[in-house]
């Protein structure tokens, strides 16, 4: 063999960070050899992974061609370390997730997995879907949990349940009494919605794309409980998960408001690059997804297990 798992190793960590000195720092080696560790990859193999610009390094068309192949075999002498080890544990799990998923859902199900597997590390990150899709397609997370679209080719999209957004306002709203609108209604009302790149922006975009008056857009938020605390307050009406707000409708803090004309329905996915190394955790926690959530027909209706 002309190469190393450790020169591997480096040249992976660079290409993630583009930076020889930070690769150096997240694997607790010298910069000194970490750039002797890729010079001597590149010259055992007689070639050019990277384009030099600088301090900054970035993959060229061969390395980029490796890059998911190196991923996977280094991911696969993970397992076979435990297993030589006697190791019976799944290592590890990074998972992102988007902030519907990852602030009502994810975290119980983590949950529920860590209690089958507590040797399991896992991480988590919440994100909107861009962020998120952008992170699996970088090698950056082991698995992603969105509800928007992903049309990047790289990416295999594994359909898990379906989602439904729905428009609400504060009890005192005046659409609160009638508890339905048409599409004239919606137009003569200030919104607050979440920002462009979310998947629930695209769903509600979506959804209203048909309609030729433009909306009265007052804010736009990142996160789902800043726009229920804003549409509370009276700022305005919004459009958001019926999961993120399954909570606030028992209170009555918060008021459905009905629109037929709308199609509000999507889908929560799975997520994982087609070219990475699956590793059983990866299938465990996605099985263990499918089995907590089997029968349900939407992702307001999920009660999941209590964690003892």
């Amino acid at each position: 063999m002309r190469f190393t798992l450790r020169q591997l190793q480096v040249f992976v960590a660079v290409a993630q960070q583009e930076s020889v000195s930070r690769a150096a720092e997240s694997l607790a080696l010298s910069q000194s050899a970490t750039s002797t560790s890729l010079t001597e990859l590149e010259r055992q193999t007689d070639s050019q992974l990277f384009d030099r610009a600088g301090k900054r390094l970035n993959l060229n068309a061969l390395g980029r061609e490796l890059l998911p192949q190196a991923i996977a075999l280094l991911d696969q002498v993970k397992t076979i370390e435990r297993l030589l080890k006697s190791e019976s544990g799944l290592g590890s799990l990074s998972v992102g997730a988007t902030l519907t998923v990852g602030n009502y859902l994810a975290t119980l199900l983590i949950g529920n997995f860590m209690q089958l597997h507590p040797e399991c590390k896992v991480k988590l990150q919440v994100h909107n879907t861009a962020h998120v899709v952008q992170q699996i397609a970088h090698y950056e997370l082991d698995l992603g949990m969105i509800e928007g679209d992903c049309q990047d080719p790289n990416i295999e999209v594994l359909p898990w349940i379906e989602d439904e957004l729905v428009v609400f306002c504060a009890p005192q709203h005046p659409l609160a009494k009638r508890g339905e609108a048409n599409l004239d209604d919606l137009t003569r009302e200030a919104w607050i919605l979440r920002e462009k790149g979310s998947g629930t922006r695209l769903t509600f975009d979506r959804a209203m794309r048909h309609h030729p008056t433009s909306l009265n857009i007052r804010l736009e938020l990142e996160h789902t409980e800043a726009i229920k605390r804003a549409v509370e307050s009276g700022l305005g009406i919004g459009c958001i998960s019926r999961l993120a707000l399954r909570d606030a409708f028992r209170r009555g803090s918060l008021v459905a408001v009905e629109t037929p004309t709308l199609d509000l329905r999507r889908q929560f996915y799975f997520i994982w690059h087609k070219q990475k190394y699956r590793t059983a955790a990866m299938r465990e926690f996605v099985e263990l997804c499918q089995t907590l959530t089997h029968g349900i027909k939407r992702s307001d209706q999920i009660v999941l297990p209590n964690i003892a």
